[in-house]
């Protein structure tokens, strides 16, 4: 059983005991309101706002996971540089691996656990990770983040976690495709295109 930090009976984690599947998390993450502006709040200040970006949505999951005994583990799909990069929160049941994802589109969305390794996970974003014009950008992808590496500060604070972003960054990543790859791969189709123009929520 993980330690759980002392600041988790403050009450605005009391909804924390309800979010108690992963499931439930991304339910939570998802209905929450989309933060259109790149900013790194932490948990805290997320549930004060009642919006997130990409990153803030992970980092409360995985927070949310930590609360219920998981490790609150985030990595990050990697992109070429006129893309942007996706975090996500990790979790594991029954041996295998899933994530918790923040997005307004219907893609790059949450897994279910059923992959044996985070390579495999990672591997399953590739063909829904593309830019209008249909080129498909994802490059690869880092190893897991345990956010405890961090103390609890994150948790609460009042200041940007960048850090987190940064460490993200900073960590091993895997590439998942050659040169001779690059060269070879197909645009998606412009019914897909027009598929992932769907959003949830409206600037």
């Amino acid at each position: 059983m993980l330690k759980r930090p002392k600041v988790f009976s403050w009450p605005e984690f009391k909804r924390f005991s309800k979010l108690n599947s992963p499931a439930k998390i991304q339910d939570f993450i998802g209905v929450m309101p989309m933060n259109f502006k790149i900013t790194y709040r932490s948990p805290l200040m997320v549930l004060k706002r009642n919006k997130s970006y990409c990153i803030e949505g992970a980092v409360l999951a995985a927070a949310i996971l930590w609360y219920h005994d998981q490790k609150p583990l985030v990595f990050v799909l990697e992109t070429v540089a006129h893309d942007y990069d996706h975090v996500l929160a990790l979790f594991r049941k029954n041996g295998r691996w899933g994530a918790i994802s923040k997005t307004n589109h219907p893609v790059l969305r949450y897994r279910e656990p059923i992959y044996k390794s985070v390579r495999e996970l990672a591997l399953s974003y590739f063909h829904e990770y593309f830019l209008n014009d249909g080129e498909k950008t994802m490059r690869g992808y880092s190893e897991p983040i345990d956010l405890r590496k961090f103390g609890e500060d994150w948790l609460t604070s009042k200041k940007s976690i960048k850090y987190i972003d940064n460490a993200l960054a900073k960590s091993k990543h895997h590439k998942i495709l050659d040169r001779g790859m690059i060269r070879g791969l197909r645009p998606a189709d412009k019914i897909e295109i027009q598929a992932t123009k769907t959003t949830r929520w409206k600037k």
